[in-house]
């Protein structure tokens, strides 16, 4: 029987060379890709970044990062999603979407940034349900109640510290990241009767959830 992995396994120098391999794989043209539900790292808590990488391969690394996100497409990437165990994230939302939705789910686009370290709390007692969906968990969406309003904090690569507030939709994305940080995957935190494939999910994309919600009994 194997044994999950440990951070023992992750030395300095096994983070490096994963990293590293990573962007040289980015440079000649091939993207890294996604690991997916049952991957040990996924169920990690992600090592806190205190340098290991130095700042040039840092900095490639979060480029590569980026990369992956764009080709996905998604609106954000942990570093625990391409198997390396490192509390590391870039998060975008640049994506049109139709008025009634970005209106419901209040979302409003965010410019690129990468968040070390990251983690958030509860701004206040509101929260939204809606459905999202994980790019290691290909395939499926569901429904996630999640605080509406968070402050989220993180370290940017250069070293700044950075408190923010972020609500509605930029919330929910921030919360998904930072979870992958710490083992979590969205669906642990779903509502199970609303899980379904994507071929299905053309059913209930309506704004909200109040119609799903009715018919498949959640």
């Amino acid at each position: 029987m194997s044994q999950m992995m440990s951070d023992d396994t992750y030395s300095a120098d096994r983070l490096v060379e994963i990293a590293a391999t990573f962007v040289e794989s980015h440079a000649a043209g091939t993207l890294p890709p996604i690991v997916q539900l049952g991957h040990p790292v996924l169920r990690m808590r992600g090592l806190d970044y205190t340098g290991q990488l130095g700042d040039a391969l840092l900095s490639d690394l979060l480029d590569t990062m980026r990369a992956v996100m764009h080709d996905a497409p998604g609106v954000g990437l942990a570093a625990p999603q391409l198997g390396l165990p490192l509390r590391l994230a870039v998060l975008e939302d640049i994506y049109a979407t139709v008025s009634a939705v970005a209106e419901t789910r209040e979302r409003s686009a965010m410019e690129y940034f990468a968040a070390v370290n990251p983690s958030y709390s509860a701004a206040g007692t509101r929260t939204a349900s809606f459905f999202e969906g994980c790019l290691s968990f290909d395939g499926y969406q569901a429904v996630v109640t999640r605080p509406a309003d968070i402050l989220g904090t993180y370290t940017t690569p250069q070293g700044v510290f950075v408190e923010r507030e972020f609500s509605g939709w930029q919330a929910r994305i921030f919360q998904h990241e930072t979870d992958h940080l710490g083992g979590v995957v969205y669906i642990d935190k779903a509502e199970t009767r609303s899980l379904c494939a994507n071929s299905e999910y053309h059913r209930w994309a309506d704004p909200g959830i109040e119609r799903a919600a009715a018919v498949l009994g959640f």
